[in-house]
Formats: C-alpha cells, structure tokens, sequence
C-alpha cells in the first residue's frame, strides 16, 4: 500500500489513436496520446489503482498508479571532449562581449 502524500507517477490514454489527426506521421497516428504526470497521492492506493494526484502546479489528474518515488532514468551520454573544446573557444571568443 502506497500512503497518502506519496510522491508517485500515473499515466492515462489523453487521446485514443483513433482520434488522432490524420495528417500525422503514420507511426505516430498509430498509437494512443499518453499521459504520464508526477504527483502526491490523494488517498493511499496500490500500483495498477484507479487514482487522483494533486501536481505541482496543484491540478488535480487522475490516471492508473504505475510508480512510487519515481526518478529520472535518463542521461546525456557520455562526456565528449570535442565539445568541451568548443565550449572553450566559444567562450574566450565572447569575453568581451559579456
């Protein structure tokens, strides 16, 4: 059980693909529009409940629970020098501009 107050992540189907606009890109046209928002539970739930969250921005949404805690799983890659040597031209060649 997921308590109350929880920081958790729901995901909802805002528009099925059959009333996706048919000028899209037939891969994306294809698939459902959905939704996943982070949020505090309203009321205490398991994973796969039917629930409401309040988000950050205090709207109310509701959708099926699929995460508790949730956290970022992606990354930018690995460090790649040549920009960081950009980044330095770059840089001095503006300094005087600032």
């Amino acid at each position: 059980m997921i308590e109350k107050n929880t920081l958790v992540q729901i995901y909802k189907v805002v528009l099925p693909y059959k009333n996706r606009a048919t000028n899209l890109p037939s891969d994306t046209r294809d698939v459902p529009f959905e939704m996943r928002v982070k949020g505090k539970l309203l009321k205490s739930a398991n994973l796969g409940d039917m629930v409401e969250i309040t988000t950050a921005s205090h709207r109310i949404e509701s959708g099926v629970l699929i995460a508790e805690k949730p956290y970022y799983r992606h990354s930018f890659g690995h460090h790649i020098q040549v920009l960081e040597n950009i980044k330095e031209i770059i840089l001095k060649e503006t300094e005087e501009l600032l």
